[in-house]
């Protein structure tokens, strides 16, 4: 059986970003061994670009009122479902919606591992890599923040083989 392992991050939103993760951290993620919840795929792609076409305006607002909350309720879902969850934390602030993912797997207990391949700095002080409240709730179940992809992979497959440990 193999870990379920949920991506929170900002990358589906830019042409970049979703090569990066498509092409780069969700193979590298596959091949250490875990089965992968992206969030940027858990709505159909076809209900999203209707919305997207749709002109600026009153109707484009309603459609997006309306598919919010799926979109929303999705990842929910999966966060609840995943044995851990790893945060993207690039750009200047971590991202809202995937702070508010950490969060939210922090108080179901789930162990979070964060990225960080930006070398800017982001935290609240000298003493936190980022937001020192997203950097407890990453610490608070044995998560930690990394820095470099080949760090990640060191984690997650020490993960791996710990829970691969526990089911035997």
């Amino acid at each position: 059986m193999k870990p379920i392992a949920y991506i929170a991050s900002p990358l589906g939103f830019s042409e970049a970003g979703r090569l990066f993760l498509g092409m780069i951290l969700m193979p590298s993620i596959d091949k250490i061994g875990f089965e992968i919840r992206d969030p940027w795929a858990l709505t159909p792609e076809k209900l999203i670009n209707s919305v997207q076409a749709l002109p600026y305006g009153q109707e484009k607002r309603k459609k997006w009122r309306e598919i919010n909350p799926v979109i929303g309720d999705n990842n929910r879902k999966a966060i609840k479902e995943s044995d851990i969850i790893i945060a993207v934390l690039d750009g200047p602030d971590v991202d809202s919606g995937t702070a508010a993912e950490i969060g939210y797997a922090s108080a179901f207990k789930k162990t979070v591992f964060g990225y960080r391949g930006d070398f800017r700095l982001s935290a609240d002080n000298e003493g936190s890599i980022v937001n020192l409240q997203v950097e407890y709730f990453i610490h608070l179940n044995g998560g930690e923040i990394v820095t470099d992809l080949e760090s990640l992979k060191t984690v997650l497959t020490e993960y791996k083989k710990r829970f691969s440990e526990r089911l035997a």
